[in-house]
């Protein structure tokens, strides 16, 4: 298992928390809370370690559209990268609507 962290400057703070996905084969979870500081702090556990740099790609194509303000955290069970940066979208989308 390994954890992984990761940080962006931000301004839109989230509407509400949100849920999207369950962690199981092949998938994951993405929790996202409202936070009052102009970044993001993601936390990512994953049980498929050495892909550091592919979150990283993943997550810096995600923020440079989206100007998020929020606490992420993301339970990872073997996603890909599409997976994640769909999942990324649905959370986003989601937390628009329940705001």
């Amino acid at each position: 298992m390994e954890q992984l962290t990761f940080s962006y400057q931000c301004k839109t703070p989230l509407q509400a928390r949100t849920h999207i996905g369950v962690v199981g084969s092949g998938d994951l979870e993405i929790l996202m809370e409202p936070k009052n500081e102009d970044k993001t702090d993601v936390m990512i556990r994953t049980g498929t370690e050495g892909f550091k740099e592919t979150w990283a790609a993943v997550l810096d194509r995600f923020f440079a559209y989206h100007d998020l303000a929020a606490a992420i955290e993301i339970n990872d069970f073997g996603a890909t990268p599409g997976v994640v940066q769909l999942r990324l979208e649905q959370a986003w989308e989601a937390s628009k609507q329940n705001g």
